[in-house]
């Protein structure tokens, strides 16, 4: 669990969350091992819970699911279920669950095992925090038997073969009564699972080992361990890729790609995104009682001052000098790497940055410039707004001195205010912010991105992290729920692009980018990674385990080493370190406005 920190605190120490695994891993590891970077945070091993990029992707290599997006294009294929059938009136679906499967502690894989997961997340509040919005319609989960799993849905939906929910052991989850309690991210709990990889240690904020799965019913990959070591910046894994400390590095700035192009040993990959980039304007937080939430500045409930906000932003210069020109230029919520449900505005819809224009809409809209060159909105108060921002990111270090200054050009004071990922989340989860700068990974069905923007998704508490946006609007409600359960395709996209426009036309947010993603790993000790999709995807982050299960060895490479279990990791190395203050191990993590999934 992450540690909060309080003042006047003087003990700093190690976190182990040990298990079952633990003694047996006091020693150096032997055979092949694959060490990844990590420049995000995780949040959660749990589950029930993880919504960062990091910790789903994780989860993914330990939990089997029902289906799963194939590394070739995206399509489902079989996981834990072989086959799946659905009902004339399609709203009961059998899935087949594969025979023969067992936990790692021996149990056997079955049928209600997937039963307790769906309905754990059904029927307790804190199990729906990260997946709950997948089984909103269903009216009931049941297993006949072991190898039988029906879904009963309340109207047809249309996401029924990519519910991205990792299945968990009954015989183990069943025993926890708060999914918030520290256990739930231990050893013990999170090192039961039936996937490709096994955690057998985690140090919070330093390092996740898993051992390959001898019994995966793939088959065993082809080296013996993987490792996520966190760095704090990219600047500090790319001086590990280069040191032959790790293999494989994520989220590099334009600068460190270019330079690694060229480097002997090391491997690039430029890939089309599924992750959007985006500034949340906040439209007036409420909760699910549509009571107001947070500290946002009133002005911004305004659809007008948000559309001139819009204007008055250049995304494509962002692209060009922040990003080195490795991005697409943003549109809809859904990224052009899934190109049939992919919506771009119009030339006529698009906000074009003018700043004339924008000065002139806030002028209509009754916010006048007032002394010192800051606008006076109709009630008297100058048009003061905070950018809040992620201090380890240079999108936001750079990027933001761009917001300030269009926005500072039509009479709107900026403050930057950069923060701890932590303190970004916290607020925005609060709507304790004016703009922000935020992202998410999204999937190849758009229901889960969509689902995010809906009235449903509002948070029932402040601090909960249900909502992406704190958007709530009947059309885009209504369109959400028309492709939610439309199952011919053609027109299901239709719904979906209509509801991408109606988000754009109210601007919740403005999305800037799809980032190129830009990775290196390397190719002395692995010669190759499949990617999602083939020959143009990204080795992590995917929507799936392919690249670390798929991982090949070179020869006489990718051996030995990695690191000794139970040792510590310097803050001189730039691993992050677990801090623990007056013996306080502290509250749970919510996810980084950055990083989710």
């Amino acid at each position: 669990m992450f540690t909060r920190f309080r003042a006047g605190a003087a003990v700093l120490a190690a976190v182990l969350v040990a298990g079952p695994f633990a003694p047996a891993a006091q020693a150096q590891q032997s055979g092949k091992v694959l060490r990844v970077a990590l420049v995000q945070e995780i949040d959660h091993l749990n589950p029930f819970l993880a919504s960062f990029a990091s910790s789903t992707m994780i989860g993914r290599m330990t939990w089997e699911f029902l289906t799963l997006p194939s590394a070739e294009d995206n399509t489902p294929s079989p996981g834990l279920a072989t086959s799946w059938t659905t009902s004339d009136d399609k709203l009961t679906w059998t899935y087949q669950i594969r025979q023969g499967l067992k936990w790692s502690d021996g149990q056997p894989v079955t049928a209600k095992d997937a039963a307790f997961t769906f309905n754990r997340i059904m029927t307790d509040e804190k199990a729906q925090e990260a997946n709950g919005t997948y089984v909103e319609n269903f009216a009931s989960v049941t297993a006949p038997d072991d190898h039988t799993l029906v879904i009963r849905t309340k109207a047809p939906q249309a996401s029924m073969t990519a519910i991205d929910v990792p299945i968990v052991p009954e015989h183990v989850w069943a025993g926890i009564g708060d999914m918030n309690d520290a256990k739930t991210d231990s050893v013990p709990v999170v090192g039961v699972g039936d996937g490709p990889f096994l955690i057998t240690e985690y140090r919070p904020n330093e390092l996740v080992r898993l051992k390959a799965n001898p019994d995966y019913w793939r088959g065993k990959a082809k080296y013996d361990e993987l490792q996520f070591i966190s760095y704090k910046n990219a600047d500090a894994a790319v001086n590990a890729l280069r040191n032959d400390e790790v293999d494989l590095v994520n989220r590099l700035t334009a600068t460190q790609f270019d330079q690694l192009k060229h480097e002997s040993g090391i491997a690039v990959n430029q890939a089309t995104g599924r992750r959007y980039r985006e500034l949340l304007i906040n439209p007036g937080a409420q909760n699910a009682a549509h009571q107001p939430i947070g500290d946002g500045n009133a002005a911004l409930k305004d659809v007008r001052v948000r559309k001139a906000i819009a204007q008055a932003i250049d995304p494509q210069t962002l692209i060009d000098k922040v990003l080195g020109g490795y991005g697409q230029l943003g549109g809809g919520l859904v990224p052009a790497a899934f190109p049939l449900y992919h919506w771009e505005p119009a030339p006529n819809q698009r906000y074009k940055f003018d700043q004339a224009a924008a000065a002139a809409a806030l002028d209509a809209a009754g916010y006048r410039t007032g002394p010192g060159g800051t606008r006076v909105g109709p009630d008297g108060k100058p048009l003061e707004l905070r950018l809040l921002g992620r201090a380890s990111e240079d999108f936001a270090q750079r990027g933001s001195d761009y917001i300030v200054s269009w926005l500072g050009g039509i009479g709107i004071k900026v403050t930057k205010q950069l923060v701890s990922d932590n303190e970004v989340q916290d607020r925005t989860d609060n709507g304790d912010y004016d703009l922000a700068f935020s992202g998410w990974g999204t999937s190849p069905d758009p229901d889960y991105v969509l689902s995010k923007q809906t009235c449903a998704a509002l948070p029932a508490t402040s601090g909960s992290s249900s909502s992406a946006s704190l958007f709530c609007d009947a059309e885009f409600d209504s369109l959400y729920q028309r492709e939610s359960t439309e199952l011919d395709q053609t027109k299901r996209a239709d719904l979906v692009k209509q509801a991408q426009a109606r988000y754009y036309d109210q601007v919740p947010s403005l999305v800037l980018d799809y980032d190129n993603p830009l990775e290196a790993y390397r190719a002395d000790r692995f010669t190759s990674f499949p990617k999602q999709p083939a020959n143009t995807g990204n080795i992590m982050e995917q929507s799936g385990y392919w690249s670390f299960y798929g991982a090949v060895p070179a020869e006489g490479g990718g051996g030995g080493g990695g690191l000794p279990a139970g040792a510590w990791i310097g803050i001189g190395a730039a691993v992050v370190v677990v801090v623990v203050i007056g013996g306080v191990t502290a509250s749970r993590r919510r996810k980084s406005a950055d990083d989710q999934e």
